[in-house]
């Protein structure tokens, strides 16, 4: 669970170098990207022996793609750091999955349509956070499923099926039918695939614990059950973790 980048690790700001480490520990210890759907749906292509990681983004911020005066991908921009990773380890593609906020979306409207464009080349997911990102827990039915209809619709104009969805916060509304269904505009909503703010490994897909409206993350940063401490419990628990037969 990824929200920006920056030179200094900061709350809620994974570090450029510290970015890097993680896509490089990862790599090493066999795990390879699929997109959130491709995991919900029990539907990745992995090459033998790999275990799926999911890397999720939120809210669209700039750090988090961005592109140079000539067009090309900038470098210290998260998108860019993984395609130079991905240059020396080619089975290890840009495919993540996005929580998009109506902020362009990655901050400028002007070459938003080419981001998204790439993304979608690489194989990434653009999924839903909501409008306005507001604790859905302290708004009413009607407002959440505005949120949940409107925003499913603004992903669907960007090109993309929103089957995933980010709950800004990782809070659950009260009533948690509407993830089932929400209605809005003379329409039903739902999401394949909706995501927590923390704070364990997702299980398996055919896990009889996994619950797709229900999808727990890990949150990337060096604490206490972040992405390290969770790498290192494994390694001195082992666990069973899923691998491509």
């Amino acid at each position: 669970m990824y929200h920006r980048t920056g030179p200094e690790e900061k709350y809620m700001v994974r570090s450029r170098k510290n970015f890097l480490a993680d896509l490089e520990r990862l790599f090493r210890l066999g795990y390879r990207p699929v997109t959130l759907a491709e995991y919900g749906s029990n539907r990745m292509s992995l090459p033998r022996g790999s275990s799926p990681v999911v890397l999720t983004f939120d809210d669209s911020d700039p750090s988090q793609f961005s592109l140079k005066s000539d067009g090309t991908t900038d470098p210290n921009s998260m998108v860019g750091i993984w395609r130079s990773f991905e240059k020396k380890h080619p089975d290890f593609p840009v495919k993540g999955t996005f929580f998009v906020l109506p902020n362009g979306p990655f901050g400028r409207q002007e070459d938003a349509a080419k981001k998204l464009s790439l993304l979608k080349k690489w194989g990434s997911e653009i999924g839903s956070h909501t409008m306005t990102h507001r604790s859905l827990n302290k708004i009413s039915d009607s407002e959440v499923s505005v949120e949940f209809g409107k925003s499913f619709e603004y992903v669907r104009k960007l090109g993309f099926t929103p089957d995933s969805m980010a709950l800004p916060y990782g809070v659950l509304p009260k009533n948690r039918d509407l993830l089932k269904s929400a209605h809005y505009g003379g329409k039903n909503y739902r999401y394949s695939n909706v995501v927590l703010a923390g704070s364990e490994p997702a299980p398996s897909p055919m896990s009889k614990s996994f619950n797709p409206l229900r999808i727990p993350r890990v949150k990337a940063y060096d604490g206490q059950m972040g992405i390290h401490w969770w790498l290192d419990f494994n390694k001195k628990h082992p666990t069973k973790p899923y691998v491509q037969p």
